[in-house]
């Protein structure tokens, strides 16, 4: 894979996604972190976003990490088999992606939040591939799931490849959301689970340290250090 530059994490692109999530530039504003117990009338009001960064242990750990995000769970969407199983998407024949359904709470995170998580998170120009997990399974996708949510990743998409931020063209893919296959149980809360494995440990870990310096202020409370 070609190495994006540091500009990845600069004012360029902090500047970028600001533009394109109709916020003015700077970091994102701070939220209370208090936890409240879930009523029946803040489920009614949940909504829910589909992201894939390539291998789903590390994105489900990212977006589990962040406040007012209530779960997320890793599964497979956007192949041709029905109840695809891991051994089978792992071939790269059923043209499903390693992703996660991320159920929020819009009043305490927005979607635009939960975009630019996405951009900051992976490389966005890597063509089915994300460090050493190479294939379809492992692409850059966004599975809308409303209008409003197409329009603001189509927008993001475009003003991030505009501003230079990185040296080659954004290839995300951004697809309704169709069905979505729940992983099997054992993928779920992966690295909270087995933090020593060693693709835990070596992979999935600095990429979690680094994203919650970045995202200091939206984590929650027992996230937060």
């Amino acid at each position: 894979m070609v190495a994006i530059t540091l500009r990845k994490l600069t004012a360029s692109l902090l500047t970028a996604l600001s533009t394109a999530l109709g916020r003015g530039p700077g970091r994102l504003s701070a939220k209370p972190t208090k936890q409240t117990p879930m009523t029946t009338d803040q489920s009614a009001n949940l909504a829910k976003a589909t992201f894939g960064t390539g291998c789903f242990w590390c994105t489900e750990a990212l977006y589990e990490s962040l406040d007012g995000v209530i779960g997320a769970v890793s599964g497979y969407e956007g192949g041709h088999k029905a109840n695809p199983t891991y051994k089978e998407v792992c071939t790269g024949t059923t043209g499903h992606a390693e992703c996660v359904e991320v159920t929020y709470d819009p009043a305490k995170i927005t979607y635009q939040e939960l975009l630019e998580a996405f951009f900051r998170s992976h490389d966005p120009t890597s063509l089915n591939r994300q460090g050493e997990d190479v294939g379809t399974q492992y692409r850059s996708v966004i599975f809308y799931h409303n209008d409003e949510q197409k329009e603001l990743a189509e927008t993001a998409k475009v003003e991030l490849d505009k501003s230079g931020a990185y040296d080659r063209p954004i290839v995300t893919e951004i697809s309704p959301a169709e069905t979505f296959y729940e992983a099997e149980a054992y993928h779920q809360s992966y690295f909270a689970n087995n933090p020593n494995q060693g693709y835990c440990a070596f992979v999935i870990a600095p990429k979690v340290d680094k994203f919650k310096k970045v995202f200091k202020e939206k984590l929650k409370r027992e996230n937060a250090y």
